[in-house]
């Protein structure tokens, strides 16, 4: 499809959940020229007006995320005066809360990202993951809810990153043979251990790769199908060693391994 399309995110807040959602649905379809267009902070019916005027002009369709009543009623009568199609996206989910559990909602923009305790508790997550990155300071292994494990190139930091921005405290370590494993890691509950692996041939693919990035020549050791296999081997000795839970990454997005993790952690 090469004729643009046009998707508009409506949000009295700063609009990311619709836009997650919205986006997460495109990649369904093959659109692209899909065109996203955000208006965030809405607080007056006539911006909602505006707003579903360009959208009728440009044949597209509204995502939205209101929690005030005047608002809502706005965007459902003029989209339907004008004939644009919505999106409720928490619509449902507000009504289904208040049916099953009846209790209404605060009605406030924007509590998801409001500086709670929760926000300075995964900002502290973050400076810690980024502090604690690839065995720079093996201590904070001792302090982190959870540490990771594996050869290089299987998505430590990554998942280190995305698990800080749940909140949750995460070191991680690469596994190499010729370096000797840091005190620290065997006095750590194996609860709090998750080893990391991945197939040997993918591995090959992305440490080739980055080693066009970084503009080395491809015969370097580091990137040979024989010494991954036996980095791959070393480390799994390691993991049973320590008892601690195997995830294989292979094809894995780093948003499903992160689910696999939190899900391991509240289980042991």
């Amino acid at each position: 499809m090469t004729e643009q399309q046009h998707l508009f995110i409506c949000s009295d807040s700063i609009g990311e959940t619709a836009d997650a959602v919205a986006r997460a649905t495109i990649r369904q379809f093959n659109y692209e020229q899909m065109r996203i267009k955000r208006y965030g902070h809405i607080s007056h019916q006539n911006e909602i007006v505006q707003m579903l005027q360009e959208a009728a002009a440009a044949g597209g369709f509204v995502a939205y995320t209101l929690v005030q009543p005047e608002l809502r009623e706005t965007m459902k009568n003029e989209a339907h005066r004008l004939g644009v199609r919505t999106v409720d996206i928490m619509g449902p989910m507000l009504e289904a809360f208040s049916e099953t559990y009846g209790h209404m909602p605060k009605r406030k923009p924007g509590l998801l990202h409001e500086m709670d305790a929760d926000y300075f508790r995964r900002v502290d997550a973050i400076e810690f993951a980024v502090k604690y990155d690839d065995g720079k300071d093996n201590r904070g292994m001792l302090q982190a809810d959870v540490v990771l494990i594996g050869v290089s190139r299987t998505s430590k930091t990554p998942l280190s990153i995305y698990l800080a921005h749940k909140g949750f405290k995460s070191a991680n370590l690469p596994i190499i043979p010729e370096i000797k494993l840091p005190p620290e890691l065997f006095k750590i509950p194996s609860k709090r251990i998750i080893g990391l692996t991945m197939d040997a041939n993918q591995i090959l693919q992305i440490r080739l790769e980055r080693l066009k990035a970084v503009g080395l020549p491809d015969g370097s050791q580091y990137a040979t199908f024989r010494r991954i296999q036996e980095e791959l081997d070393y480390a799994h000795s390691i993991m049973k060693q320590l008892d601690c839970p195997i995830i294989n990454v292979t094809n894995k997005a780093i948003e499903e391994t992160a689910g696999l993790i939190l899900d391991l952690i509240s289980i042991r």
